[in-house]
């Protein structure tokens, strides 16, 4: 282990936690206060103010022309599309399915490795791609029959965080190239402010209709979160841990999100929120299942397998 790449643990730790939270707390704003397209703009516009603020202060890095067309592609995939998808899709689908469908993004990582990194991809990865693929075409079809709903699952919101995923899964490899040439805090300003000319054209119209008078304590508390924790603090951790090791150990801690959304809709239901345990049955287990085996198979090094199988 690097020496820094304990701090890299930590940070995609501390990430995976507010992620999985922010299932629960974003889709208790949507779409009844606030239109999911609308929260992007405001992700988009609050955290990145707050990166270019932070940028300015801490002294801004002189970025090459050459260097654009990379970092306009970082902030379409990673931020555009990607947020734009995952709360579209979140607010018409349920946290549990959500967070299944997000573990597949490894598999994207290495897809997209492939393909603009030249990274090779083995027979045993092929095989986990097919696992991962299987488990949520699974996820879809049990989807495809459901209403859309604030608490079930609905087809149109799975495909979206299907296509959330693999979006992040691209940006990931996109962005690790500007890690090696720049300041983490200058990359993820950059990305931001390309992602914000996408973004916040398809929410502002969500954003004029917002009615902030009706917002309670509780509902101000979220959008916060949302924005400075889910936005500001979560990609700037990410984006810091990126810089100290590879895409496919960034995307391996998205496995934490499902555990532990999985365990808080399991509390909510205890609790009296029966309707957050309609995903958890024997069928949605066995589609995970082999989405985490298929990741597994993706993500594990080749030497770790030598060694406790001796073939």
């Amino acid at each position: 282990m690097r020496p820094n790449s304990k701090y890299a643990h930590l940070a995609l730790f501390t990430v995976g936690v507010i992620y999985a939270l922010n299932y629960f707390i974003a889709k208790g704003l949507m779409p009844d206060l606030i239109g999911p397209s609308g929260f992007i703009a405001l992700r988009v516009i609050g955290g990145g103010l707050m990166f270019w603020i932070l940028f300015a202060v801490l002294g801004i890095e002189k970025v090459e022309s050459s260097d654009l067309p990379r970092f306009a592609a970082c902030g379409l995939a990673g931020v555009a599309v990607n947020q734009l998808c995952f709360f579209n899709g979140l607010a018409i689908t349920s946290p549990v399915h959500a967070a299944l469908i997000m573990s597949v993004n490894p598999i994207f990582v290495l897809i997209a490795s492939y393909f603009i990194l030249g990274i090779a991809i083995t027979r045993r990865k092929i095989l986990g791609i097919a696992l991962g693929a299987i488990g949520a075409t699974s996820l879809l079809l049990l989807s495809s029959g459901s209403e859309i709903s604030m608490s079930g699952e609905s087809l149109e919101g799975d495909i979206l965080i299907l296509i959330n995923a693999l979006s992040y899964g691209v940006y990931l490899v996109l962005v690790k190239p500007l890690m090696k040439k720049y300041k983490p805090l200058t990359v993820i300003a950059w990305v931001f402010l390309f992602g914000a000319l996408v973004a916040v054209p398809f929410g502002i119209g969500e954003v004029m209709e917002i009615q902030w008078s009706e917002f309670e304590t509780s509902h101000w508390q979220s959008v916060v979160f949302v924005v400075v924790g889910t936005t500001f603090l979560a990609y700037l951790l990410n984006i810091a841990a990126l810089g100290m090791v590879e895409p496919t150990v960034v995307s391996i801690y998205i496995y934490l999100q499902p555990l532990i959304v999985t365990g808080v809709s399991i509390g909510l239901a205890y609790m009296g929120y029966t309707h957050y345990s309609e995903s958890l049955n024997l069928k949605t287990i066995i589609a995970a299942s082999a989405i985490f085996i298929g990741v597994w198979l993706v993500s594990v090094p080749r030497d770790w397998l030598k060694e406790r199988i001796k073939v």
